[in-house]
């Protein structure tokens, strides 16, 4: 393979100094007491930006191991589960819920929008009868972001389990567990940190190991079953053999975080996206979503006389740049721009900006302007 850029909303842009970690010379993770410190230092790390005093975990696979683990962990056979949906992967929980035999009932609302906080709470006063709901807090194919810090607590004063997939958005949004009552808080390595993927980051709360601890069956299979990691340190005992040189590298992308400091990738995150939202506009373009902005991805309206599609296999072949289109019915509507982690960085975003400017003009798209000018107009 050559050398591309790839800016695309995960996986990520990877430091130097992660790469380099992940090929340091590695322990038996199996049976090292040094590594269960090691392991269990990285999870309360990572515990200390997520501002969450639950357990926090770090499972073998990626950020899709743990939405499937989730509701493999909490679901029974006909337990009720409101499936909140307003983006593509919102609305996929369902399969999971309904895989493991629960039954998934619909919230569902305009993919342009946010959750419409005032609706959710209507709809709960009529119908609350459910074991947990599922929530994206940023749905990747189109870069609409949900309101946790309302939505959980409304979720839990109807005792609602709350499971939040926030693979898009943690590190690069701010999330706060505890206070916003997330029971399941669901990340993965490839996005806002920018490690390399294949790691899931999962932190579940009391009352989330309480329902899956006094299920009336058993979880089914295993891998997925988030009750086996419950003892692990205590007990020194893995459940099966952690991927030790991925997790080196986790952890080193975490340091990079801390040490920047968490306010300051936030920050660097929202000037970032306000800066390339309002260049797209006035570069004569339209944003896919009314409002609920993303500071880690932003979707973008493609002429159809152009398509997402045409224009990225242009970018590709022609500049060897990657960056994505969408999914499902987005894939040849939407290019999308994937400011996360260390994408999130002036200089990367400066030479993506130029590449699609000039690929759209020489697909024929007539701009307003210098992509790359219009977002200095606002990067301040």
């Amino acid at each position: 393979m050559n050398n591309k850029v790839v800016y695309t909303p995960g996986p990520t842009n990877v430091r130097e100094n992660v790469r380099l970690a992940r090929v340091q010379q590695a322990t038996n993770p199996d049976i090292d007491n040094d590594f269960f410190h090691f392991y269990k230092n990285t999870c309360d790390k990572i515990a200390s930006i997520l501002n969450t005093k639950n357990d926090v975990y770090i499972l073998s696979g990626e950020g899709i191991l743990g939405l499937e683990a989730a509701c493999a962990s909490l679901t029974e056979k006909g337990d009720r589960v409101l499936v909140i949906d307003n983006g593509i992967f919102g609305n996929g929980f369902a399969d999971f819920v309904t895989m493991y035999g629960g039954e998934a009932v619909y919230f569902s609302s305009d993919y342009t929008k946010d959750i419409n906080i005032n609706e959710l709470k209507c709809f709960l006063e009529k119908d609350n009868d459910f074991k947990y709901a599922t929530i994206v807090h940023c749905d990747t194919p189109t870069g609409v972001l949900n309101n946790l810090r309302e939505i959980c607590p409304i979720l839990k004063s109807h005792g609602i389990l709350t499971v939040v997939d926030s693979v898009a958005a943690m590190m690069g949004e701010n999330i706060d567990v505890d206070e916003w009552r997330i029971d399941v808080a669901l990340g993965g390595s490839q996005k806002s940190i920018s490690a390399p993927p294949g790691l899931t980051i999962v932190s579940v709360s009391e009352d989330a190991k309480k329902s899956m601890i006094s299920r009336k069956s058993k979880i089914v299979g295993f891998y997925c079953n988030l009750l086996i990691w419950v003892d692990y340190y205590t007990n020194k005992s893995f459940p099966y053999t952690m991927p030790i040189n991925d997790i080196l590298g986790l952890d080193k992308a975490i340091d990079n975080i801390i040490e920047e400091g968490v306010k300051n990738v936030l920050e660097r995150h929202e000037k970032i996206a306000i800066a390339i939202r309002n260049a797209i506009k006035d570069y004569g373009l339209e944003l896919f979503l009314d409002k609920g902005y993303s500071n880690t991805v932003t979707a973008v309206k493609i002429p159809e006389e152009i398509g997402a599609l045409k224009l990225t296999n242009y970018m590709l072949e022609k500049y060897n740049t990657l960056i994505a289109t969408s999914l499902g019915q987005y894939i040849d509507k939407i290019l999308r721009i994937g400011h996360m982690g260390e994408n999130a960085r002036l200089e990367n975003i400066v030479y993506v900006l130029n590449i699609i400017d000039r690929s759209l003009s020489e697909l024929g798209f007539k701009s307003n302007g210098r992509l790359v000018d219009l977002f200095n107009n606002y990067y301040k």
